[in-house]
């Protein structure tokens, strides 16, 4: 967690303003013959994302999961919970794969490509069914080293419900496996994000030494694609999912979260919002700690409204940029892929960045150029994963106002 008492030159995101410009002019400056010097920090930097993938959707989702335990109370607002997650993270997707579609970031972008490229083999199932099939692994070793994330991501979902069920005994030793396994991965994927400055300076400087500043122009659609589509749910559909589900008013619960979402922008955590946003959600939404304690917690490690438009976004554009027209059937792998990717999302900064790996090798989009675009996503994705992380953080707060309204509880943003 970055902290505001820190020197402003310890900061997260000073240091990778830092490392862009340093980036850009050692790139602007060396040109091709840079690249091989220092490109390979930025490789190395996305090496370590993937290395860190499995284990972190892993122990992410089957925490968050299994956590719950059991009872038929337990079990009415697991169900309440799930569902409102669910939703929201599809509507979320819904608008990115809308503004994507309509402001087609991506197309006609030559920044990231030569005239050489060749388009990737899209992977593209028959039918429906066949996308089904896929995700549903007959050996989990060999999805896992595929890998085959979307199946490992229902794995753990079905593995995470199972262990719930469990008597307290073998339940209780479970989870606590499986959430010491969780935080050592949190800690790990904080010491990588650490990292990222190196990083972005690797691959920044590789950019501009390949195709010089013509990237940066070609980003700007993007920013604005991926800024209006999380604009949209932040400020449309999330407000009508409190009237129409919650007959609460929307106005009411931006003022009563204003704290938190200035916090989670500020730290782009949503964990290390949570503290913040449960007194908030407790003392000025008015929700009872018996909900919020249960709502708050599950939706700061699978609910990722904001994650999961980005990775829909992102894939998108990626694929625009390479002139790979997905078909309706691609489309709706991208949506289910970040659907379920998202859940793995560490409530960490720039988590976000780890899962769009997983996204992009569910419609085979890999190669240099993928990871181009990946590396130059990343060296400006700061500001726009503090826009997501409020979005996520607000999110949760809606829920657990929209549940606690359902479970009887008066005066909720009263």
């Amino acid at each position: 967690m970055e902290s505001s008492a820190q020197p402003w030159y310890r900061q997260l995101h000073w240091q990778i303003l830092g490392a862009m410009i340093a980036g850009a002019i050692a790139g602007g400056l060396g040109g091709e013959a840079i690249v091989p010097k220092v490109g390979w920090l930025g490789t190395l930097f996305l090496e370590l994302l993937r290395m860190i993938i499995l284990p972190l959707i892993v122990t992410s989702i089957v925490s968050g999961v299994s956590s719950v335990g059991g009872g038929r109370d337990l079990g009415r607002l697991f169900g309440k919970t799930l569902g409102y997650y669910v939703l929201s993270s599809f509507l979320a997707i819904l608008a990115g794969l809308a503004v994507v579609n309509i402001i087609r970031p991506g197309a006609g972008n030559k920044a990231f490509t030569g005239p050489d490229t060749a388009l990737p083999d899209l992977k593209t199932p028959n039918s429906p069914v066949d996308l089904l099939l896929d995700i549903i692994p007959d050996n989990l070793v060999a999805a896992a080293a595929e890998p085959n994330y979307l199946a490992v991501i229902l794995f753990s979902i079905l593995l995470g419900m199972s262990i719930a069920a469990l008597p307290e005994e073998p339940r209780g030793r479970l989870v606590g496996i499986f959430d010491a396994g969780f935080q050592a991965m949190m800690k790990l994927t904080s010491g990588i994000i650490v990292f990222l400055p190196i990083g972005v300076f690797g691959l920044i400087a590789r950019l501009v030494g390949e195709t010089g500043f013509s990237s940066f122009r070609a980003l700007a659609l993007y920013i604005l694609t991926l800024a209006t589509g999380l604009s949209f749910h932040l400020f449309v559909t999330l407000p009508l999912l409190l009237i129409l589900l919650g007959r609460i008013r929307p106005k009411n619960h931006f003022r009563n979260m204003a704290g938190p979402l200035m916090m989670a922008f500020s730290t782009s955590s949503s964990a290390a919002t949570l503290p913040l946003t449960i007194r908030n959600v407790e003392e000025k939404v008015g929700v009872s700690n018996r909900v919020s304690s249960f709502v708050l917690p599950m939706g700061a490690t699978v609910n990722m409204d904001g994650t999961a438009l980005f990775e829909c976004v992102g894939a998108l554009f990626i694929a625009q940029t390479l002139g790979a027209d997905l078909s309706v059937l691609q489309q709706l792998i991208v949506v289910m892929t970040a659907l379920l990717a998202s859940i793995g999302a560490a409530a960490v900064p720039s988590a976000g960045l780890v899962i769009i790996f997983i996204v992009l090798d569910a419609v085979n989009l890999r190669g240099p150029e993928v990871d181009a675009m990946v590396g130059a996503m990343l060296a400006i994705d700061r500001p726009l994963d503090m826009y997501r992380t409020a979005v996520n953080v607000f999110s949760d707060s809606c829920g657990a106002a929209i549940i606690a309204k359902s479970e009887g509880e008066p005066n909720i943003d009263a």
